[in-house]
């Protein structure tokens, strides 16, 4: 792998008994300085994996303003920030007249290929490989900078299915399972386990079932931009799908300022014509009740806690729903069984 499809990343952390080199990982070694190696395909720099074994017991959960404030230095070759209200269009060869092959939410990363003279430049995010102006993108020293302030910590799942449990312990009550190849959002990690956020839920998952790494948000492809459907339903799916990238404000109702997960499918049922409650189980009772088998875009899928509703999204067709997750990702496209749903519901009487 050569030096422009590479980046790396040296952490040092400051630990309360003294000073403490570490990454984390499912095996806990000596102490030593890290590096982590990310190839072309993605933004997320992996956070290779050592601990102290000996001072483990002294810091038996470390919270993530430790771990971020622990990155010292780390170089992305070739970064570009989305900058941009919502989203930047991908398209697939240069030019404003060619087709849109993905979208690049706002403050999303990608890695730049090339440039031609024109100011278009080829980029590769997540899935998808494509082309934008280059004028909408953050580059160099201060896309470095911003991925500091936008970037996460996430654990992505690596084992078929995982539990987040309520407690540090395989005792713990089930919150949700997640499927392979999820990301989570770490908000502290200890020796044998990860406290993670999904949604407005928080959890702890087993440390050696997932992958920790530092990432920022990635394109999203028009396959997953597609609902597959017609009429008023593909008018709401589109409609809805234009927030994109938007904030998610707890209590926020605003589709462009800030939303909570009801305050977005409220917003977007109103849009038209349909009235919703204002909280996701009060919108669970809404409509009639069905399952996942007959499912179709703009109906709504349901999450929480065993029986416990506390999140809603939309679903967009091909498996994705669309919801205001969390103030890390806001308005975002996810697996429709990104968590276990409780509740399908439809509203849309066609």
């Amino acid at each position: 792998m050569n030096h422009s499809t590479t980046r790396f990343l040296k952490i040092s952390c400051l630990c309360v008994t003294g000073t403490l080199l570490f990454a984390l990982n499912t095996k806990y070694t000596s102490a030593e300085a890290i590096y982590g190696e990310q190839p072309l395909a993605g933004i997320s720099v992996t956070l290779d994996k050592y601990y102290d074994s000996a001072n483990a017991a002294a810091s038996s959960e470390i919270t993530i303003a430790t771990l971020e404030s622990s990155v010292a230095a780390y170089d992305y070759n070739n970064l570009g920030i989305a900058d941009v209200d919502n989203h930047l269009n991908i398209r697939k060869a240069p030019g404003e007249d060619q087709k849109i092959i993905g979208k690049l939410p706002k403050n999303a990363g990608c890695t730049i290929i090339d440039e031609d003279k024109n100011g278009w430049v080829k980029i590769k995010s997540g899935k998808v490989t494509g082309y934008v102006k280059k004028e909408f993108l953050i580059t160099g020293d201060k896309a470095v900078s911003l991925a500091k302030k936008v970037g996460s910590l996430v654990a992505t799942v690596n084992t078929e299915t995982l539990n987040v449990r309520e407690e540090a312990s395989l005792l713990g009550g089930v919150v949700t399972s997640v499927p392979s190849d999820e990301d989570l959002e770490v908000t502290a990690v200890s020796t044998d386990w990860v406290k993670v956020k999904i949604d407005d839920d928080e959890g702890y998952v087993a440390r050696q079932y997932v992958d920790l790494s530092y990432q920022l948000e990635k394109a999203v492809t028009s396959d997953e931009l597609s609902s597959g459907t017609s009429g008023i339903r593909a008018q709401m799916i589109a409609y809805a799908k234009q927030f994109l990238g938007n904030p998610y404000v707890w209590g926020g109702t605003s589709l462009t300022n800030g939303t909570d997960c009801s305050g977005f499918t409220l917003g977007v049922y109103a849009r038209f014509g349909y009235s919703l409650p204002r909280v996701s189980r009060s919108q669970a009772c809404s409509g009639t009740s069905i399952n996942s088998s007959s499912i179709k875009p703009g109906d709504l899928v349901f999450y929480g806690s065993g029986s416990y509703i506390s999140h809603v999204a939309m679903y967009i067709g091909n498996g994705q729903v669309i919801h205001a997750s969390n103030p890390r990702t806001g308005i975002k496209i996810s697996n429709m069984f990104y968590r276990s749903p409780i509740k399908i519901v439809r509203v849309i009487n066609d």
